[in-house]
């Protein structure tokens, strides 16, 4: 979604009233910090205020959020140090808000600042944890930003084919989501690569198609980029003509929408243009315009290679007053005298000019990559309780301020429980044990979500979940033993292949299934939990089950033994309950 100062002219209304409940006020903060373009300094406010605001509460998801906007304001300031530092916060809070989206925008963002410094190396590093993280998620969008903004890094470190490879990966995961201008941009960047590898014919059929598709946007900034691209590839072709229609179809575009990085872009191109061909006097034209606008340029490399061209453009200046020194030698002297003290002048000014660029690049650049995902994260503000609470207690919150605890006739409950835990616990470091445990708990978040199934809650290193709630099911008890026979198969296969020589454990699971109470615990900080008999025996089952073992009651026996094959333990006396019939599932018999 791009910025628009209307929004934010119109959210300042909403925000001097003042009566606006926590959650709104964050949302309406994080906008004005968005689209507030005029006041950077304003923008700058909304962000800490949305920080300081979030912060008091615990709420990391829109700290998290607020960093974010702090970042991208200093980058666009040009303090990229500050930027660097705002964008660590924000991924620090989003990983508390167990954001994954959020945490892996954050790593893409810090890859893209440490691009723009030069730190190749560590722009690497962050990519490839950002693209990582994203793999994990369903945001196919923010997976594709992130893979093209790494193809530009590899493209601009000149490795041609590494840059091929992101794109490509982008580029289907763009036209999955049906995201065209991504496409586009997608398609251009590839045919810039075909053009450096001297692909002529590949990079024309790629640019001509994101042009195309880019004028259905009216995006005439990508438009008249890829138009200096093409005139690029009629000049290696020594096609001069042609290069210099493509050349000046560029600067027209250019200076009917006002953007003057491509203003200045296209005038040193039709300026090198001519120079190739010997028109010294069209040359000098050109680059004088160019000059003119580049007090406003954004594009560095074109300020660094300033020195060689003023150096080539002289010599030309010269020829002209040459051949004006036949009519009047005393009025060319002083124009010469003139033209070297403006070349003087332009030489010291090219210093303040490259530092003014370089904020004014980053400026650009920042808003042109991500564009996407922030279009991604307003969206995804409008759905926030749906990250903490069930979407029916989410509903129910929402719509009453309150949630109304419910009793369910039958739910199973999970519990697993790590073999020694305790033992590594005091010998292994903090970090390595936290490592450990979301090694596995990552993987069983993602076995509830294939089978449906609710988590409940981790509590150290025991995990907890249910089926049949918060919508009862007939099935519940069949999912959830094939996703505890895939909890069992997943730990076991981590403690045989362990190619990274981590802390890997052995695990007791524990079933039971019965009724339960539902509801939501907390006024400021919610949280979903079940109670009841049914939880407490799950809890025993699990205790008195073995490694390797799944445990489960004769409650659950009798709702999955016609499709299970199980084995039965006899009586079994459990702690403050008495004794209890108990199976251990086996294999899948019947499904």
């Amino acid at each position: 979604m791009a910025q628009e100062q209307k929004i934010a002219d119109s959210l300042t209304v909403i925000y001097k009233k003042g009566n606006l409940n926590k959650m709104d006020k964050f949302e309406l903060l994080r906008n004005l910090s968005f689209n507030e373009i005029n006041d950077l300094d304003l923008s700058l406010r909304y962000a800490d205020e949305l920080i300081a605001l979030s912060s008091a509460e615990n709420n990391y998801l829109y700290l998290h959020r607020g960093y974010y906007q702090k970042g991208n304001k200093h980058r666009l300031a040009g303090d990229l140090n500050k930027s660097l530092a705002a964008f660590f916060k924000s991924a620090t809070a989003a990983t508390k808000a167990k954001y994954t989206v959020g945490e892996g925008v954050s790593y893409s963002a810090i890859a893209d600042v440490y691009s723009v410094m030069g730190n190749a190396k560590n722009a690497e590093l962050y990519y490839t944890k950002a693209i990582a993280l994203l793999r994990t998620t369903d945001n196919a969008i923010a997976l594709a930003s992130a893979l093209l903004n790494a193809g530009d890094d590899s493209f601009r470190n000149k490795k041609y084919d590494k840059a091929l490879v992101y794109f490509n990966e982008s580029g289907a995961l763009f036209k999955k989501a049906d995201y065209l201008i991504g496409t586009a941009y997608n398609l251009g960047n590839i045919g810039k690569v075909y053009a450096e590898q001297g692909r002529d014919k590949l990079a024309m059929i790629n640019i001509t198609e994101a042009i195309n598709m880019l004028e259905v946007y009216q995006d005439y900034y990508g438009i008249s980029d890829y138009l200096i691209n093409i005139a690029e590839i009629y000049s290696k072709r020594n096609d001069w003509p042609t290069a210099v229609h493509y050349a000046k179809r560029s600067l027209e575009l250019a200076q009917k929408y006002g953007l003057k990085e491509q203003v200045s872009v296209s005038n040193l191109k039709l300026s090198e243009l001519y120079e190739k061909v010997g028109n010294t006097s069209q040359s000098l034209k050109y680059y004088k315009d160019h000059i003119t606008y580049r007090d406003s340029v954004t594009n560095l490399k074109a300020v660094q290679q300033m020195a060689d061209l003023r150096t080539n453009f002289e010599v030309s200046k010269k020829q002209v007053q040459v051949d004006l020194l036949k009519k009047d030698q005393e009025i060319q002297h002083l124009k010469t005298k003139r033209q070297r003290n403006l070349i003087y002048a332009i030489g010291f000014s090219s210093f303040l000019i490259m530092l003014l660029a370089i904020g004014l690049y980053r400026r650009y650049k920042f808003i042109k990559e991500t564009k996407v995902i922030i279009e991604e994260e307003k969206k995804r503000s409008d759905t926030l309780l749906l990250n903490i609470l069930p979407e029916e207690t989410a509903h129910e919150l929402k719509q009453n301020g309150r949630v109304e605890a419910k009793k369910f006739e039958s739910v199973t409950v999970l519990f697993t429980d790590f073999k020694s835990f305790t033992q590594y616990a005091n010998i292994l470091s903090p970090e390595k044990l936290v490592e450990s445990i979301d090694y596995y708990f990552s993987k069983f978040d993602v076995i509830m979500e294939k089978y449906g199934l609710e988590k409940i809650k981790t509590v150290g290193d025991s995990y907890m979940c249910a089926g049949g709630l918060p919508f009862p099911t007939k099935d519940h008890a069949q999912k959830m033993i094939l996703a505890a026979l895939e909890i069992n198969d997943f730990v076991k296969t981590s403690l045989t292949d362990n190619s990274n020589c981590q802390t890997r454990f052995e695990i007791r699971i524990g079933i039971n299934s019965g009724p339960v109470v539902a509801g939501v615990v907390g006024s400021k900080k919610f949280s979903y939990d079940i109670w009841g008999d049914t939880v407490n025996i799950a809890s025993r089952m699990e205790s008195n089950s073995e490694e390797g073992r799944i445990n489960i009651s004769e409650n659950t026996y009798a709702l999955i033994k016609d499709s299970f094959a199980c084995e039965y333990r006899g009586e079994i006396e459990v702690k403050n309950i008495g004794r209890m019939k108990m199976y251990f599932v086996n294999e899948i018999r019947n499904i």
